[in-house]
């Protein structure tokens, strides 16, 4: 199935059957990834009388309770209302689906012991390409084990605040990064990339979200995407997201 948009004025189309899904999922065993010291997902059948929501121990039918962390158990989309008093749902944030993305690839640069993905890296890369709505940054190296990492503790690859407020000067509402925070692992509480990002409290940017812990496989190149961004509609400030990229390519 094909798709055409504009794009800047020039006319892209892409075959939405033919794209890569860059979530990863909350996993019912103890290898899927997790963050910040949050415990693993627990899964658990429902039992009433003498029923048991589990098939294999003789039940008629599967029942789980589910219970996890949004934001370190699996690829998350959070709104403005993770760093607010008042609550404000993803679910009710994102209210299209469909964006134009520039997917890029940043080797984060050394700084002491961390590793700090830069102003000028997100600059460079939004000046070639103006008019995207999402951004898709793929960190470098980009090893399998990202699949199923425990982040805790490791002080992961962070964000400038400025990179992310020069995203959000340029029109950009999407931010999609393959580490467990767009802030250093432990910064005291400041937050400065997530405040920077949705302009809090100065001029909040309600529509805008932050995806994290995705993957993008090596096969996936540098470039503009038709992003379909798939949102688990729980009222919360996060929740579980399946983003989907599809290439872009100018119509002949």
């Amino acid at each position: 199935m094909i798709v055409q948009l504009t794009l800047n004025e020039r006319e892209y189309h892409c075959d939405i059957t033919r794209g890569h899904d860059l979530s990863l999922p909350v996993r019912r065993d103890a290898g899927g990834i997790r963050a910040f010291g949050l415990g693993p997902v627990q899964m658990t059948p429902f039992q009433a009388g003498s029923f048991i929501g589990n098939v294999a121990a003789g039940g008629s039918a599967n029942c789980d309770l589910l219970s996890f962390y949004p934001h370190g158990n699996g690829t998350h989309t959070e709104s403005m209302g993770h760093i607010m008093r008042e609550p404000l749902s993803v679910y009710r944030a994102l209210k299209q689906f469909f964006f134009p993305a520039l997917l890029i690839s940043v080797e984060p640069e050394p700084r002491g012991e961390d590793r700090v993905i830069t102003e000028a890296h997100i600059r460079e890369a939004l000046h070639s390409h103006p008019g995207v709505e999402a951004l898709i940054i793929r960190s470098l190296p980009n090893d399998t084990g990202k699949r199923e990492r425990d982040y805790t503790g490791t002080n992961p690859a962070w964000f400038e605040s400025e990179a992310l407020a020069v995203a959000a000067a340029a029109g950009v509402k999407h931010w999609l990064c393959d580490v467990p925070s767009v802030d250093r692992e432990d910064d005291g509480g400041l937050l400065l990339a997530h405040h920077a990002w949705w302009q809090y409290p100065q001029t909040p940017r309600t529509d805008a979200t932050i995806t994290e812990l995705i993957f993008v496989p090596d096969e996936a190149a540098d470039g503009l995407y038709l992003l379909s961004l798939q949102v688990a509609p729980i009222e919360s400030d996060a929740a579980p997201s399946r983003p989907l990229i599809f290439p872009l390519h100018p119509a002949p």
